[in-house]
């Protein structure tokens, strides 16, 4: 463990590759990722990456990707940490034990398909994650939140510019999708693959969709540039969807690939990890939640 910014950082060697076109590995680098470790309960933590803040191209060149993932544009964003994993099923159970804030996370404190410590809670509406964070707020007293669309690919793509951040392409011995990663298909442990991207986040291309903060539009004209979630007033528009799915093909993996699904929406597919933003050692971050 070592101190930084007041905060004690676990620090672990990672592998990160890097694939052809032909998704053959054509380099594997070694190196050290940050994490703030968070104690829930019963020996049962919450890993956070430390990521850098930096400029970026968000979205999707010509040539590449839909027409939702257009204009492509710059974007300034602050440091912040985001969830080394989804939330794992383990880690949705201790914090659905605390006291609630908003909603209940209830009759079914596992609402998973798929059962398993860890593997990621899925069957998981917008509101379900908001209260995650809110409640994972109230007892760590740090401001957990659902992360912005543009620090989702930020964070996704951690410096690469092409379609993924492992390259050109995946395979099935680097992420779930398209249903068959394990045969059978279905959703996996996180972090079951062992390669990370450069910031220290794992599966970030497909296994769960996850959850952000914005409500969902047809196109970037007019996004924020800050980093920030965009939002507005109608708390029932829908919602951001990132990273594809064990049950989708590459294409909708990709960094750059966003879809949108009302917040009440149940599905199979449907995860989240949450991000941590601002100095930590200033005090505290911006509320949790949209």
């Amino acid at each position: 463990m070592t101190p930084e910014n007041y905060l004690d950082l676990k620090l672990e060697p990672i592998e990160v590759v890097t694939v052809n076109s032909y998704g053959e590995i054509i380099q594997r680098q070694q190196r050290i990722a940050k994490y703030l470790i968070e104690d829930l309960s019963d020996g049962i933590t919450l890993e956070m990456a430390k990521i850098p803040g930096g400029t970026f191209m968000m979205g999707s060149s010509e040539g590449e990707g839909k027409d939702n993932e257009k204009p492509q544009h710059k974007v300034n964003i602050q440091p912040f940490f985001m969830g080394k994993f989804p939330i794992t099923q383990a880690q949705w159970k201790a914090v659905v034990s605390f006291p609630k804030a908003k909603i209940d996370l209830k009759p079914d404190p596992d609402p998973s398909g798929f059962k398993g410590a860890n593997y990621p809670v899925e069957n998981i509406y917008w509101s379900m994650g908001v209260e995650f964070c809110d409640r994972l707020s109230k007892r760590t007293k740090r401001k957990y939140r659902l992360p912005s669309e543009t620090e989702w690919e930020y964070g996704c793509r951690a410096g690469t510019t092409t379609p993924f951040h492992f390259g050109e392409t995946i395979t099935k011995d680097l992420a779930n999708y398209d249903g068959n990663a394990y045969g059978d298909g279905g959703i996996t442990e996180v972090g079951s693959f062992g390669v990370a991207n450069n910031f220290g986040l794992y599966d970030m291309h497909g296994n769960t969709y996850e959850w952000c903060q914005d409500m969902y539009y047809c196109n970037y004209k007019d996004a924020p540039i800050n980093g920030s979630a965009w939002i507005n007033e109608n708390d029932k528009q829908a919602r951001v969807l990132r990273g594809g799915s064990w049950g989708d093909d590459a294409e909708l993996c990709r960094s750059a690939s966003r879809d949108g699904n009302t917040t009440d929406l149940w599905y199979y597919s449907n995860s989240f990890r949450v991000v941590l933003s601002g100095d930590l050692s200033k005090g505290p971050a911006s509320r949790c939640g949209a």
